[in-house]
């Protein structure tokens, strides 16, 4: 019995009662079947091999060097050959999977940043072909750095070819996408399922003239959610997984998760049958590709993102995005005080040691201000008035505001809004350039860099964005293309600056003091076995709300992080058991209180 068929009589009892359970008995079953085992004899001797490796070393990814990077290939390379040339600088940094941006094809103009997709077989013709994408998973390989890849499994774009074969009315292409004839049912499901973007794109249908039907778009008017009702889409979409895989992709973002189910009366959020297709996606890419791990977007509040693990002996997705950490961790700079940051994580170390979570301060998208309405209410403040300080604060508006960022989906009615901008910009270093104010640049790069060293101590896995090593700064040329202007996402999402990034190893420019101490950062981290992300973590008292305090136990070490988010030097209280050793200074402290400067980090390493 060849690994297939092993792994395949582990998992099929299971799979095979899933799918009826969603489409009832059905030929379609085997044709899954048939399909994924075509799929795991096409697999590159190369890729086979890691995936023995990794059933047998399946903590790979949960290590204390694991390290990742986001970025746009254009943006950071120029197409997919450039990235290959990059490879020293990523290096550098001991990055260790590099996830690259939405890359299949896709529209020229409307392609949400390339999450339309018109082709899951196609590389995006802008950025190179399927052959240098192989090419470069090859060589990142070799180097021991996985691929990590969006795959979109909600909708396409309307120039996907499911799209122009319904318009034609191919019988083979039928109710792959929810399309009505009336407005009857469309009407239904406005009544309880909420808006994605009320401003820019409200409402979740349009009416398709070339079909005469109303036709479902939760996201954009040119992005069609897709029918997993149909077994066929499921079995499609499954098959673009495992090709990818073949390609060498070995870690998927499963994006917009939550949305794949949709049923009359609900929100279409967050449904049962949404688990179930996760589910059996794990087990189709475990059966055939088990090196592949699942990094799932599941941007809910945070009683609805645990969940998308699944059960500890049935997981779902392998990683979480730790959404809800990140957005504390602007509220604590903007208002000075811990406790939003503590109480989450206290959610989070509450939860199974198994579950791991990407950890990271700035993204692609923008930075949403979905804070548990209660907990900002016990410490006072309307929830509201608090989201509209916090925009208003990144946005530099607010008086004493040290951040120049940008508002994106401004609801005037509703008076929602969430922030843009890259991490230096939000941090102050952008101001404190512009006003050519050294001792408030120097605050604020030790703001940007105080919390790089706070994710990079987390359970989970640190990930940067692409040029945050650098301290890059806002990019407000996309307001000179018409095509981007309307999306201020575009300030953050610009080219990285390579005559720059030549003076990173020069400590007396903002960009080579910010690259040398996150290397530093990263180095520290991968030595010490306490970062792996099964270690014990729990929170600590440090007697002042700007200051906040967390314990990490495991692989033989004790460590002791201590956060400073204020511009002020503050007092903590003895919460050491021990003597200890911070690994930045090498300073010892003992057992009693003690002194941290405004935006220090300390890592205080046990050492008796």
């Amino acid at each position: 019995m060849n690994d297939f068929e092993t792994r395949l009589a582990v998992y099929y009892d299971e799979l095979k009662w899933l799918y009826t359970e969603l489409y009832g008995q059905t030929p379609y079953f085997q044709q899954l079947i048939d399909s994924a085992r075509q799929f795991s004899a096409a697999r590159k001797p190369a890729l086979a091999a890691l995936d023995r490796a990794r059933e047998a070393d399946p903590e790979w990814y949960r290590k204390s060097d694991m390290l990742g990077m986001m970025m746009y290939t254009e943006q950071f390379a120029g197409k997919l050959a450039g990235i290959e040339q990059r490879i020293p600088y990523l290096k550098e940094l001991n990055i260790r999977y590099l996830h690259l941006m939405p890359l299949l094809k896709m529209p020229l103009e409307q392609n949400d940043g390339g999450y339309a997709v018109s082709d899951f077989r196609q590389v995006d013709e802008r950025l190179g072909t399927m052959e240098d994408l192989s090419h470069l998973a090859d060589v990142c390989r070799e180097q021991e750095m996985s691929i990590c890849l969006d795959f979109i499994v909600n909708h396409t774009s309307d120039e996907h070819e499911w799209e122009k074969k319904e318009k034609k009315g191919e019988p083979a292409y039928q109710d792959r996408y929810m399309c009505y004839d009336t407005y009857d049912i469309p009407a239904q499901f406005e009544k309880t399922v909420p808006q994605v973007f009320p401003n820019t794109a409200p409402g979740n249908f349009i009416f398709c003239r070339e079909m005469g039907k109303y036709v479902l778009s939760s996201f954009n008017p040119y992005q069609w959610d897709m029918n997993y009702k149909n077994p066929v889409v499921f079995n499609e979409m499954a098959a673009n997984l495992l090709y990818l895989a073949n390609v060498g992709i070995e870690i998927f973002r499963i994006d917009a998760v939550p949305y794949i189910w949709k049923e009359l009366g609900t929100s279409c959020r967050n449904l049962p049958q949404v688990h179930t297709i996760m589910r059996m996606l794990r087990i189709i890419a475990k059966v055939v590709c088990p090196a592949v791990v699942f990094k799932g977007e599941v941007v809910m509040a945070p009683r609805e993102v645990a969940p998308y693990f699944g059960p500890v002996d049935k997981p779902e997705c392998d990683i979480l995005y730790n959404v809800t950490t990140m957005v504390c961790v602007w509220n604590s700079l903007a208002t000075r005080d811990v406790t939003l940051l503590k109480w989450q994580m206290d959610t989070m170390d509450a939860l199974p040691p198994e579950f791991t979570f990407v950890n990271y301060v700035r993204c692609h998208d923008d930075i949403g201000w979905g804070l548990e309405e209660k907990s900002v209410e016990y410490l006072g403040f309307d929830p509201l008035e608090h989201k509209k300080f916090l925009y208003h604060f990144y946005n530099g508006e607010y008086p004493g505001s040290f951040a120049r960022g940008a508002l994106y989906n401004y609801d005037p009615v509703s008076q929602d809004a969430r922030s843009c901008g890259t991490c230096a910009s939000l941090c102050g270093i952008e101001k404190a350039i512009d006003e050519k104010d050294d001792s408030a640049l120097a605050l604020s790069i030790r703001r940007h860099l105080m919390i790089h060293a706070y994710i990079a101590s987390l359970s989970g896995i640190p990930v940067i964005y692409s040029g945050d090593e650098l301290a890059q700064l806002n990019d407000n040329h996309y307001m000179d293309d018409p095509v981007r202007a309307v999306d201020s996402r575009f300030i953050h999402r610009g080219k990285l600056d390579w005559k720059r990034a030549e003076e990173r190893h020069d400590r007396s420019t903002v960009q080579g003091l910010v690259f040398s101490e996150l290397q530093h950062i990263i180095r520290l981290r991968s030595e010490n076995p306490v970062f792996h992300a099964g270690a014990h973590e729990c929170t600590l008292d440090s007697g002042d709300r700007s200051v906040l305090a967390f314990r990490r136990v495991g692989n033989g070490q004790t460590l002791t992080a201590v956060y400073n988010f204020c511009e002020s030097r503050k007092h903590v209280r003895p919460i050491l058991d021990s003597h200890c050793r911070d690994l930045f200074s090498g300073r010892e402290y003992d057992g009693s209180a003690f002194e941290i400067d405004a935006y220090q980090a300390l890592w205080l390493l046990k050492t008796e």
